[in-house]
């Protein structure tokens, strides 16, 4: 019934399986893949036709976790999965991202890849098992894909690089690096590092390349068992289009080129397209979609080749310059912390707030219900292009959200130092290329503006690539259309004394570990005269916060009080929020947390709760309220709840028939701690008035 083919392979002392032949034979590919208990099921399809209509590669890479596979329930009120998470969303991304330029230019058919995590053991992570499973459904599929791909996780632990590192491995390390590519070229990178050199760097990426090599190994051993026939991919012959568009417009294409400014450039542009599918109106032998296909390849050869042969850029640049930059803090009166970050025509308005712990962002996942104190949420409006069009949150604002995420998240303070929960907004206002590095320079700057201690600033540049053959040119700080028209998107931020993030995407085959390293050096120089220009406008955190910052103060209290600040049925807690109008969050190691909007506010619940749970010292005087009247004496409140015995000899310094003589309930009175006994105090008057 079942031909099954199976194939294993031990890699970092961990066995690594792929299966096919049992599972889902109706799909064009469909592997399972196993590592430890975390099992994939990964399955590709293909579209029989062609859509007339489509002028681009319809690739779709869905990653989906399923709650059972941690022995799971899903939370909410319909307890099934429901829309991808954020996660889901990055690791379809960093699936995507290596497979895509392998399939070839003239392939438009749809392809449906579903990578789908249905066994979770909580150690090995099913990101790089999706992205090998997936790699090996595609190879074995009979698609026209020129995989297969391998892919690995790379650990910085002790000086020493560690392959497929554990999650609890990773805690100690100072790099998370994926990388993911064929046996002679890497083609995607995603990382987060502590500072790392751009040596490190390169050496965990030639690292994690050569340990995946031996897993492509296995997908190719398992294809020669398994593949399906080779899909027939037809290439329209347009060599006449071709020729024609070259002699009638390559002199005007090569003029809208020279044009710095954006906007007018791309009028032009459009003029120019629109009088080439007039060339073409009552031909029915080619489509507007043939000729803007040739068009864009015209475009291309123009812009490439004067900056291989010519060293020259569209805006007139050099290869390795930075276009001009303007940064300023404070430019909104009410938020926490802002900037306004300016990098030729792509430009974000960055915001920070700060909050409680009660902010903090709660995530269901595989590993059970976590929180998060840093968020940074990245915005794209189409007004920052010119164009009109969709408005929400889809995989370019997760995916560069969370790049610029990684880049600054290492920077941030500990927890302990500063118990500030932290939501940074970009929002992006122009855009020409690279608006996740603006973000990254951006949010540096606002998080200093709002008086977060931060260890370091960061900045961000994009670098491209321009590669025929074995001359290529590495360009700084990309504009929109060096990234469309080019072969690489290499992003890289960082301090002045390291690596923070490092992404990069590549649209040919690969690329080698020479360009890498010349890309990386290049990057250096650029992100050091960003990092300059950013110091002009704020060299270290405020050591003051905005008035409209809440204040926030963090105190310990030993475990045996926590009972004393919560009360019975939380009663105390309650009087502590309602006459202060704070916040109070106490956790069970004793550790409590006031916010205020004031310090006022504040200091009030502060105080309160070290009354409550402050010990009487003998000998001391305390102001104290009379709350009870006996006949042997008075009680009085004198220390927040805590109450002592004024006996009717301590009343005052002369013989007191009646103690109703002397004090009232409510009177206010000084009283000094004379003794204890088995647990009360016993207070005097008369010696504290001596």
């Amino acid at each position: 019934m079942f031909k099954v083919v199976k194939k294993e392979i031990e890699v970092a002392g961990k066995k690594i399986s792929l299966e096919t032949g049992k599972i889902a034979r109706q799909a064009d590919g469909a592997i399972i893949a196993q590592c430890g208990e975390t099992v994939v099921l990964a399955t590709a399809v293909g579209a029989k036709k062609v859509n007339p209509d489509m002028d681009y590669f319809p690739l779709s890479v869905n990653y989906q976790e399923k709650y059972y596979a941690a022995g799971k329930i899903p939370g909410g009120y319909f307890k099934r999965e429901a829309r991808p998470t954020d996660s889901e969303t990055l690791i379809s991304r960093l699936i995507d991202r290596p497979i895509r330029p392998l399939f070839p230019d003239e392939f438009k058919n749809e392809v449906q890849v579903l990578p789908t995590v249905i066994s979770y053991d909580k150690e090995n992570e099913a990101d790089i098992l999706s992205i090998i499973a997936s790699s090996a459904a595609l190879a074995i599929s009979g698609m026209p894909f020129l995989g297969p791909v391998g892919a690995s996780r790379v650990g910085f632990i002790k000086g020493e690089y560690v392959l497929n590192p554990t999650k609890a491995q990773l805690k100690d390390s100072k790099l998370d690096l994926v990388v993911a590519g064929t046996k002679d070229a890497v083609l995607m990178v995603e990382s987060e590092a502590s500072g790392l050199t751009e040596e490190e760097m390169l050496n965990a990426v030639k690292f994690g390349h050569e340990g995946f090599v031996p897993v492509i190994e296995m997908i190719e051993d398992l294809a020669k068992e398994c593949k399906k026939p080779d899909w027939v991919v037809e290439k329209k012959d347009l060599s006449e289009v071709k020729n024609k568009l070259e002699s009638e417009f390559t002199e005007e294409l090569k003029k809208a080129f020279s044009i710095k400014d954006k906007q007018e450039r791309s009028n032009l542009i459009s003029e120019i397209t629109d009088k080439a599918k007039k060339l073409y109106e009552e031909d029915e032998n080619y489509t507007d979609l043939d000729v803007n296909s040739e068009l864009k390849n015209l475009e291309k050869r123009i812009v490439r080749t004067d900056i291989l042969k010519n060293k020259n850029r569209i805006d007139g640049r050099g290869l390795a310059d930075v276009r001009p930059i303007m940064c300023e803090v404070g430019i909104l009166p009410r938020v926490h912390g802002s900037a306004l970050f300016t990098r030729g025509e792509t430009q974000a308005i960055v915001t920070t707030t700060l909050g409680t712990s009660d902010d903090e962002q709660k995530i269901e996942s595989l590993e059970g219900l976590q929180k998060e104190r840093f968020m940074l949420h990245y915005n794209f409006p189409p007004f920052s292009v010119g164009e009109t069009g969709r408005i929400g949150t889809g995989r370019r604002e997760i995916g560069h959200g969370k790049l610029a995420w990684r880049a600054i998240n290492s920077s941030l303070p500990t927890k302990e130092n500063f118990p500030y929960t932290l939501r940074v907004v970009s929002e992006i206002t122009e855009s020409n290329g690279s608006s996740s590095m603006a973000t990254v320079c951006g949010t540096s700057l606002s998080l200093m503006d709002a008086g977060v201690p931060i260890k370091e600033p960061v900045a961000g540049i994009a670098m491209g690539l321009i590669k025929e053959g074995k001359d290529f040119s590495v360009l700084s700080d990309i504009l929109g259309d060096e990234d469309h028209l080019g072969d690489m998107d290499f992003k890289v931020a960082g301090t002045k004394n390291g690596i923070t993030s490092l992404q990069m995407d590549i649209k040919i085959t690969g690329i080698t570990f020479e360009i890498m390293e010349k890309a990386l050096d290049q990057a250096k120089s650029g992100r050091e005269h960003i990092l300059s220009e950013m110091n002009k406008a704020i060299k270290t955190s405020r050591k003051e916060f905005s008035k409209h910052t809440p204040k926030i103060e963090t105190i310990k209290v030993d475990k045996k009080d926590i009972a004393t600040v919560i009360g019975k049925g939380g009663a105390t807690i309650r009087e502590i929020v309602e006459s202060s109008g704070a916040k109070v969050d106490v956790k069970d190691t004793g550790e409590v947390t006031v916010a205020a909007p004031d310090e006022i506010s504040r200091n009030k619940a502060i105080d309160f709760i070290k009354n409550l749970i402050a010990k009487p010292e003998m000998g001391k005087i305390y102001k104290g309220k009379v709350v009870k009247i006996m006949e042997f004496g008075a009680f009085v409140n004198f220390l927040g709840k805590q109450d002592g015995l004024v006996h009717i000899s301590e009343l005052a310094d002369k013989r007191v028939a009646k103690v109703g003589d002397v004090v009232k309930e409510g009177d206010e009175v000084s009283v000094k701690v004379v003794g204890f006994d088995r647990g009360k105090v016993k207070l005097s008057m008369k010696q504290a008035s001596a």
